[in-house]
């Protein structure tokens, strides 16, 4: 799986995004291990704290269906910008994403930027 065919994945689920309050939208699709592709939406709540990024959505997805362990995951946004995971989504990727060689895909400046995740969250809480 190419980056650029994550990116797309991510650009397509984006199009189910459930986001009426800030009109953000945001998709985003996890590879797992397993070759297997998770796609997720940013899903909003009137209660804003009832909110679901589309990072763990997808993720959580993956989870749900047996996946533990994630390569890459690819986010984008409705805006003309990167939109680079929130604290908590960097979390949970910590749990199932190694920190050396889990990458995050983003869009910027018309082109795909990599981050490792080492690099969003570089003191990850772990036990």
């Amino acid at each position: 799986m190419t980056n650029e065919e994550l990116i797309s994945m991510a650009k397509k689920a984006m199009e189910n995004s459930y986001s009426p309050y800030s009109e953000f939208r945001v998709g985003a699709a996890a590879l797992g291990k397993s070759g297997t592709v998770y796609t997720g939406v940013n899903i909003e709540n009137a209660s804003y704290g009832a909110t679901v990024c589309a990072e763990r959505c997808a993720m959580f997805k993956g989870i749900s269906e047996g996946e533990r362990s994630f390569s890459r995951i690819a986010v984008v946004c409705g805006a003309n910008r990167p939109a680079p995971p929130c604290g908590m989504c960097l979390q949970v990727m910590t749990e199932f994403m190694e920190p050396e060689t889990g990458e995050i895909l983003l869009e910027e400046n018309g082109g795909i930027k990599v981050y490792k995740l080492k690099e969003l969250i570089p003191l990850a809480f772990k036990l």
